[in-house]
């Protein structure tokens, strides 16, 4: 197994992960955080039975558990395997594999985002999961870190011995996992943040890239500053990159050389201050009516 580079803020790890694993004796972490392969034939994959790939993750996954501390969490993002037009939601089969181990779900938290592939049998995928585990029901929540703006701010008590005053908290709401109409950034159980495509200023040569954003909330919310964090799966760097800007220590593995090699050239930009990130909670562009990709174009538009 390569080793890229070790400081005392974070570790990135060419090589498999399993392998890391076993030789990894010294850290605890607070939280493991990534988005696996989905077994649809990636560059960076091969593609198998569903079985077979549910075999592969359950022993990484048994290996994350023994190196997860008591309070700590693991965030697994996944969408759905698709084989000959029949959809196979992998959150579900994942639900399974953690709570066999021991695991409690505290949350399943829907990533939407507005654009992908468009589906022609089907209607078109806009969302993923984050599936939350707690190795226990001691485990680190810092809910005012990613509280969002109350809706109703100035609501007040209508009875009891508070009447009169602020019924909400002045850092904003809890995020919601109900589902709702969306009119901000994390207003319900969808977290709107968009994914990774060719025009996010974060975009880089890996296929299935998920922005920093999504994992920060996840930092912030999950661990302390100074706490380890792990993503078994770590591409380009994102996880390593929202850990940092946080003054969190991670280790980030991949087996594909090529992405570790940007993820050190994505950190090093991070590190002179020259990395494009979005900016957590800023609000998603909406076109308006005159901009050229929000009208109908004149092929569309009747004759008469």
């Amino acid at each position: 197994m390569a080793k890229k580079e070790n400081t005392e803020d974070y570790l990135i790890q060419n090589g498999d992960i399993l392998e890391y694993l076993r030789k990894e004796k010294t850290r605890k972490f607070d939280l493991i955080i990534t988005s696996p392969p989905y077994n649809i034939g990636k560059a960076y994959e091969t593609k198998t039975s569903i079985k077979n790939y549910l075999s592969t993750q359950k022993q990484i996954i048994k290996g994350l558990v023994k190196v997860l501390s008591n309070q700590g969490s693991i965030c697994w993002q996944v969408g759905n395997y698709v084989d000959n037009g029949e959809v196979f939601p992998l959150d579900i089969y994942y639900y399974e594999i953690f709570s066999k181990l021991g695991l409690k779900l505290r949350n399943r938290i829907v990533w939407h985002f507005g654009h992908g592939l468009h589906a022609s049998n089907r209607f078109s995928g806009r969302y993923e999961t984050i599936l939350w585990f707690t190795k226990s029901d001691d485990y680190i929540f810092n809910l005012d870190n990613v509280r969002v703006p109350s809706k109703y701010p100035g609501k007040l008590h209508y009875k009891g011995p508070n009447k009169g005053k602020p019924s909400g908290n002045p850092l904003g709401k809890n995020p919601s996992d109900v589902w709702e109409i969306l009119k901000q950034d994390w207003d319900s159980c969808f977290w709107e943040i968009p994914n990774v495509k060719s025009n996010h200023p974060e975009k880089t040569d890996h296929p299935c890239q998920f922005p920093i954003e999504l994992v920060e909330r996840c930092v912030l919310a999950l661990t302390n500053e100074g706490s380890w964090i792990l993503d078994p799966f770590g591409g380009v760097g994102t996880t390593v990159i929202a850990s940092l800007k946080n003054n969190r220590r991670c280790v980030s593995v991949d087996k594909e050389k090529n992405y570790c090699d940007i993820a050190e050239e994505r950190i090093n930009q991070f590190k002179k201050g020259t990395l494009k990130i979005r900016p957590i909670g800023q609000p998603i562009h909406q076109p308006s009516a005159n901009d050229k990709v929000a009208q109908v174009p004149k092929e569309w538009q009747s004759n008469t």
